[in-house]
């Protein structure tokens, strides 16, 4: 079930039951639009040319929501990180991982 809060954004609940903010109708979390704004420094522009079904509208409303609820959607971000985290432990390195340890390393001066 999700509960819309603003226009363009919804809460939805994640695997673990806990309600995250998405942009309304998509798989697009508002914490994804903001590392691609603030971490990768692409602006809302670059950011509907990268996920062409999102909007600009969308974007920006994701974005404002963001500076509205920082501290909760950083928390969302640390929460996630540590089911990452955890779900590694309990599975082990992932195949891509497994393949390029068994890799040898690529001298500097022959890239």
């Amino acid at each position: 079930m999700s509960q819309t809060v603003a226009t363009h954004i919804e809460l939805r609940a994640n695997r673990e039951g806990r309600p995250r903010a998405f942009i309304a109708g998509t798989r697009v979390r508002v914490q994804d639009v903001y590392a691609l704004s603030e971490i990768q420094g692409k602006t809302p522009g670059e950011i509907v040319r990268e996920l062409p079904h999102l909007t600009l509208a969308q974007v920006h409303a994701a974005l404002s929501y963001y500076f509205d609820h920082r501290e909760a959607i950083v928390q969302e971000m640390r929460e996630d990180d540590e089911f990452v985290r955890r779900f590694r432990a309990l599975t082990g390195p992932g195949p891509l991982e497994q393949r390029l340890s068994r890799c040898p390393a690529i001298p500097s001066g022959r890239r």
